[in-house]
């Protein structure tokens, strides 16, 4: 490999201006973490020569030849970077990797990989898999045979460098959807990986016999078999093999010796880390789960020895933290069998689940000094743990599932089991709440778990076990709690009593919630910040809750009593350390401000100032994108809500954010443009129709091309831009009219894109609509040339429904004859050609209220604005087109989309850049061009063809008897009585 890398290196005819020192000296501060500003430059370096021809080669020679261990590691993290930035060739984008050089790369990367210490190793394997996901089988077919020789090597570097990489190629089977495509990938992997996996499975086995006694040669084995077991997990998880069904005695047999194995040597005194055997432990609950729960005919023959396994496993197993995955993996074995009908006999007799209740499911629902610990003092971890559902792994979150599952086929005992449980925690507590508080958290744990039957994020618990009283529960248990005068005593127990709330809200009656919005509010000022966190989130959902007629269960003037306290304590909340970017408490002051709507315009003025002191802050380095979404959709809120009753109060939100936004835009932070292009668009929709002069000074730097490159700004600029055309289209003709072919560059390029050629037809309709006549009118012909070169290179059901809203538009501004007269200049006939191939077979694909009205008014232009039609060799497109029409009015839309056709989503390309967030309260009315000047698009076409038939009398009826089918004909004799006219 060096010869060839070293050979590609010498001919880099890009890099001649710089040498190996000078990329190992910016790669070195790239990974700088003091040297900030140099740190900036030098990445920002390393971007602008990503692009050249052998870059990614002078990475993997870096990695290769450096003697310097930190240049190895910084080639390898910046190359595996690369690569996922990179690699994936996207539509309507240039290859950003040249052919040869992944050519290159694909030859050698496996070599360098298996050659290279750990640490390196785990950054290329990332790569290979990175590479695999884009060209394995295909355009890789050799990578797998490649891997499975090095199983023969016998060194378990290599080897568990193999198995590291097919890890990470494989596991993405666990997630995929159901396809033909993946079937022929996972066969073609089985039919290469199974056996030599399986071998290597057995023969590893053997090895940890033979160097029982060796701790360093047990190290790697069990390395090995713990990446053997996941990769069967992920071989497994779609369908059963028929090789691994065959081989089920094999694997099976093994992984229960494995399961009741305890080697002292692999034991840790480290109480937080999990080893190696609890981590293989973990991995092989999984598996026996997943055959337990998928192939359950094929498993039964082994499922009564690993439950008596796991269930010894379990009640020897201690309460480290080092334990939790295996436990909490062990646990959710037993609640995925539980649920099964064929296993139901397992657990029916009363001393088991009596025994599993005392055993398995109160130990591991104790708040343990580790919670308290990551409670107090990790308290971000501890809440995406215990509030976003990311616990899977928790012992709580398995003993709950446990119950639940339990449930399903003896509810009523285990019911009672707990409430003996619940009943004698709860009297510890009362007892002595200082020594016993504990206690009560498991207390309430337990009639959480019990009483949950269904829950969404929307609703909380949808469904709830009728044997516990929910209301009495917060009666006597937690509103006590609650109204507790000193917010932060036991907070974790004021924490359990918010999360109660928050979870049970859509079974607690409406009284008993109006009862708990003040003393949440309260508990916004706790110091701990679980708690606040929790009362801010509670608050939010509480919020979002819909009464009868769907509006809010909770009134704004319900709420007035309250206004000035919650936001004063919401925006306090954000000032106590270890807050300052708490999303929750920023989404529940977005909240706040869309219940309370009119109720905020006081204290708006003192708001905005804080809003954008946080915005200035977070600018300076965004590393909290839910925060950062709902602090602009917050700053959205205050714009509309007051200028809603007072639009002259634009230019107040104006001076507050435009020296931010300046900042902003000046400084290039790439995740806020989107939102600052956002909240400009709806500052100047709120004006009248003008254009102040701080826009027209902004706008030649929103046609640059570098911010068009940017997936992310393409959205929101080019509503900016409609916004620009909308209230300032004279003024951009009269005192920027050199920017016009700036602007229409912009429609170019927009248009070349199958991802973004509808935001073309966006721009290019705001043009038209709103740019004087004679701006434009050099060039017209040049755009419609641009849109028939799309059209013949790459004709999709977007691009024409988007042509078709166009035209039309186009017709209802300038005229029908303008639209004939500009086909026909194009190329003879074409006008023609146009109604005959697009606008009669394409025009029922149109889809959305306007866009069907543009349309409708368009072509009833053409039927009767236009003399062609009525005596050229047009006239015989004449009642085809009005059948077209009268199918638009009354046939359902055809959605149909050829099977060929494929459009990359927005938010689906990859890469560095900031995917495009919409920002919900900077959303945008529908416009309609033609307003209220055509009301019924029907009565238009009634009025419209009475007219051209007074001017030719008696031609119209001829040929609508001669041509139009009946049932059309029939639903125009409705519009024509509709509209009280008849035809001459």
């Amino acid at each position: 490999m060096r010869t060839i890398l070293t050979a590609q290196f010498l001919s880099l005819q890009t890099f001649e201006s710089w040498s190996d020192e000078h990329v190992c000296e910016r790669l070195t501060v790239s990974f700088h973490p003091i040297l900030t500003q140099i740190y900036c430059k030098a990445e920002k370096f390393l971007e602008s020569v990503e692009g050249n021809q052998n870059y990614p080669l002078l990475l993997l020679t870096l990695l290769e030849k450096s003697q310097d261990n930190v240049i190895r590691v910084c080639a390898a993290v910046t190359f595996k970077n690369y690569i996922k930035r990179n690699w994936r060739i996207v539509e309507d984008e240039p290859n950003k990797v040249s052919d040869a050089d992944r050519t290159a790369i694909k030859a050698n990367i496996v070599n360098l990989m298996l050659s290279s210490p750990e640490q390196i190793q785990k950054q290329l394997s990332d790569a290979i898999s990175i590479i695999g996901r884009e060209d394995f089988p295909q355009k890789w077919p050799d990578l797998l045979t490649e891997m499975v020789t090095r199983f023969r090597s016998g060194d378990f570097h290599i080897i568990n460098g193999v198995l590291r990489t097919a890890h990470s190629l494989f596991k993405r089977y666990r997630h995929e959807f159901k396809s033909n495509e993946l079937w022929s990938e996972i066969k073609l992997v089985l039919d290469t990986f199974a056996l030599p996996l399986t071998e290597l499975f057995k023969a590893t086995i053997e090895l940890c016999q033979t160097h029982a006694t060796d701790v360093n040669a047990l190290k790697v084995l069990f390395s090995s078999l713990t990446l053997i077991s996941k990769l069967f997990y992920s071989l497994n998880f779609q369908d059963l093999p028929e090789f691994f069904e065959d081989n089920m005695e094999t694997w099976m047999t093994n992984f229960h010796g494995l399961l009741t194995l305890d080697n002292k040597l692999l034991q840790t005194n480290d109480e937080e880390e999990a080893g190696l055997l609890e981590l293989l432990k973990s991995q092989i609950c999984d598996n026996a789960a997943l055959y337990a729960q998928k192939y359950d005919e094929e498993f039964q023959p082994y499922l009564p020895r690993f439950v008596t396994a796991i269930w010894n496993l379990l009640v020897s197993t201690g309460q480290e933290v080092k334990y939790d995955l295996l436990v909490s993996n062990a646990i959710q074995f037993l609640a995925s069998v539980c649920e099964r009908p064929h296993y139901k006999h397992l657990f029916e007799d009363q001393n088991t689940l009596t025994s599993i209740c005392e055993k398995v499911i109160v130990p591991n629902m104790e708040f343990r000094s580790a919670d308290e610990e990551a409670f107090e003092d990790n308290s971000e971890e501890y809440i995406r743990r215990d509030l976003e559902g990311s616990d899977i792994d928790t012992r709580r979150r398995a003993a709950c599932d446990l119950v639940r599952g339990l449930c399903k086929f003896f509810e009523g005992p285990v019911t009672a089991i707990f409430s003996g449980y619940v009943s004698s925690m709860l009297s510890d507590y009362a007892q002595n709440p200082g020594e016993n508080w504990k206690h009560k958290d498991a207390a309430i744990y337990l009639v959480t778990s019990l009483a949950s039957k269904a829950q969404t994020q929307k609703h909380g618990i949808t469904q709830a076990n009728e044997l516990v009283n929910l209301n009495e529960f917060f009666v006597n248990h937690i509103l006590t709690d609650l109204k507790s005068p000193n917010v932060n005593e036991f907070p974790v127990l004021k924490a359990d009593a918010i999360k109660y709330v928050m979870i049970f809200r859509s079974q607690l009656p409406k009284d008993q919630l109006l009862q708990a919005v003040p003393l949440l509010i309260t508990h916004l000022q706790a110091v701990s910040t679980v708690e606040h966190t929790y009362a801010a989130h509670a608050l939010e959902r509480l919020f979002t809750m819909r009464g009868p007629n769907n509006t809010t269960l909770i009134s704004p003037a319900e709420m007035a009593p309250f206004t000035e306290q919650l936001l004063n304590n919401l925006f306090n909340a954000l000032a106590v350390p270890g807050s300052e970017e708490n999303e929750y408490i920023m989404k529940a002051i977005m909240r706040s401000f869309s219940l309370l709507q009119d109720s905020i315009v006081p204290y708006i003025p003192t708001l905005i100032g804080q809003l954008t002191q946080k915005l200035l802050l977070v600018s300076k380095n965004p590393s909290k994108p839910h925060f950062n979404h709902y602090l602009f959709e917050s700053l959205c809120l205050s714009v509309r809500i007051t200028c809603k009753a007072n639009p002259t109060t634009v230019s107040s939100f104006e001076e507050a954010l435009f020296p931010v936004f300046t900042e902003i835009l000046q400084n290039d932070v790439q995740e806020f443009l989107p939102y600052v292009f956002q909240v400009m668009s709806l500052l100047l929709e709120i004006h009248s129709n003008s254009i102040p002069s701080t826009y027209m000074g902004l706008f030649p730097h929103l046609l640059q091309p570098v911010l068009w490159e940017r997936t992310g700004n393409i959205p929101p600029l080019v509503r900016l831009l409609q916004a620009y055309l909308e209230k300032g289209a004279a003024t951009i003709a009269s005192s920027a009219a050199d920017k016009i072919p700036g602007l229409l560059g912009v429609f170019q390029k927009l248009i070349a894109s199958k991802a973004n050629d509808h935001q073309g037809f966006y721009l290019l309709n705001s043009i038209i609509e709103h740019m004087p006549t004679d701006s434009i009118t050099h060039y017209r012909k040049q755009i419609f040339v641009l849109l028939f070169q799309r059209l013949q290179s790459s004709k999709t059901t977007k691009f024409i429904k988007s042509f078709l809203v166009f035209i039309n538009l186009y017709c209802v501004k300038y005229g029908a004859i303008a639209l004939q007269e500009i086909f026909d200049s194009i190329q003879p006939k074409m006008f023609g050609m146009v109604l005959e191939k697009i606008i009669i077979p394409e025009v029922q694909k149109v889809s959305g209220p306007v866009e069907k009205k543009i349309c409708a008014v368009g072509i009833t232009k053409i039927l009767t604005e236009c003399p062609s039609m009525m005596d050229t060799e047009y006239t015989k497109l004449w009642t085809p087109l009005l059948q077209a029409l009268i199918g638009l009015f009354e046939l359902p839309e055809d959605d149909s989309i050829p099977d060929d056709e494929h459009f990359i989503d927005i938010e689906d390309t990859p890469g560095y850049q900031t995917a495009f967030s919409q920002l919900a309260f900077a959303g945008k009315k529908e416009h309609d061009p033609i307003g209220d000047a055509v009301g019924n698009p029907k009565i238009l076409l009634a009025q419209s063809l009475h007219k051209l038939s007074t001017a030719c009398p008696g031609r119209v009826p001829s040929m609508l008897t001669t041509s139009l089918n009946a049932e059309a004909l029939q639903y125009l004799q409705g519009y024509l009585q509709a509209a009280t006219v008849q035809l001459v």
